[in-house]
């Protein structure tokens, strides 16, 4: 009958917002409704997949404008994740994935859930005084895009941010690795090949950087995201490891976006999400839920007077 908010429950705002996100995406409740049911109560109360699957429905099947998550989030609160703790947003995402995929019990669901979130990556190292190099495959569960270049310029698009990440680095100097053709310290060419995107892709803008002392403070200047974003009109092929298939379905539409407001010391998250039943755009702050526009959900490109 329409998006429902949760109440913030303790500095809850950036659990709520990323449980929004989980909970919105059709593909992902589509696997947690199939989860095997924990048989013993202290197991349901433990079981982080189980508590989010009794939130869904409590959501679902209510008429009130919002829920309280204390179930989940005293299961939660077993896992060290606590409340009245401002939460970076990445990090939980990464927090609570694991936590999901560890505690899923079907084999076939945790493959499904991997494969929904799963980045695969070719890493290559080649020496540049031999012909020696090496690859490696790796996986992500977000692309962690940086909001500056190595000299401190400002990256402006999101385009930009991901032709950046996937550009080779020469590793020179201090940075030399040991090549074991040469026996020595040689420079090398460092890149990574995109292999596979998920159905759902996550892509983390590192609106932070660190300063004198090591003090950490927020970029928050201007960067515009689209809509649609296709990897093949963005990276090279030397960027990419993959066939003409699998490139077919690197195009997305853009589904959800969490904001935070504030300093890197204290702040708020909420969620703008579109409905991938309705095809409408809403806000969720906490409890408080509305429909929003296209024009609003471009408040969150960031402005530093702003602050998001």
């Amino acid at each position: 009958t329409g998006a429902i908010g949760l109440y913030n429950v303790g500095q809850s705002c950036c659990l709520n917002s990323l449980l929004q996100v989980f909970l919105m995406n059709i593909h992902f409740t589509g696997i947690l409704r199939r989860m095997t049911v924990p048989p013993r109560a202290g197991q349901k109360n433990r079981n982080v997949p189980y508590q989010m699957l009794l939130l869904l429905e409590e959501m679902q099947c209510g008429k009130q404008k919002a829920v309280f998550p204390i179930p989940l989030a005293r299961c939660l609160s077993v896992y060290r994740v606590k409340l009245f703790v401002q939460h970076d947003a990445a990090q939980l995402f990464l927090t609570l994935w694991n936590l999901i995929k560890d505690q899923m019990k079907k084999p076939e669901l945790v493959e499904e859930l991997s494969s929904l979130y799963t980045i695969c990556v070719q890493e290559h190292l080649a020496c540049q005084k031999c012909s020696l190099e090496t690859k490696r495959k790796s996986k992500m569960l977000t692309l962690p895009l940086p909001m500056l270049d190595a000299d401190s310029c400002v990256l402006k698009t999101l385009e930009d941010c991901l032709q950046y990440f996937f550009r080779p680095e020469e590793l020179t100097d201090h940075n030399m690795c040991f090549c074991e053709q040469c026996g020595r310290k040689t420079p090398f060419l460092q890149s990574m090949k995109l292999v596979h995107l998920p159905q759902t892709l996550t892509i983390h803008l590192k609106r932070f950087c660190f300063g004198e002392s090591f003090y950490v403070h927020k970029l928050s200047h201007y960067l515009p995201f689209p809509q649609d974003l296709d990897f093949n009109a963005i990276l090279t092929e030397n960027q990419c490891q993959a066939d003409d298939n699998e490139k077919a379905s690197w195009q997305y539409e853009l589904f959800a976006v969490v904001a935070h407001s504030g300093s890197t010391s204290c702040g708020h998250y909420c969620a703008y999400i579109r409905s991938l039943t309705e095809c409408k755009w809403y806000c969720f702050n906490d409890s408080q839920v509305c429909q929003v526009s296209w024009d609003d959900v471009k408040c969150t490109y960031g402005h530093s007077n702003l602050n998001w």
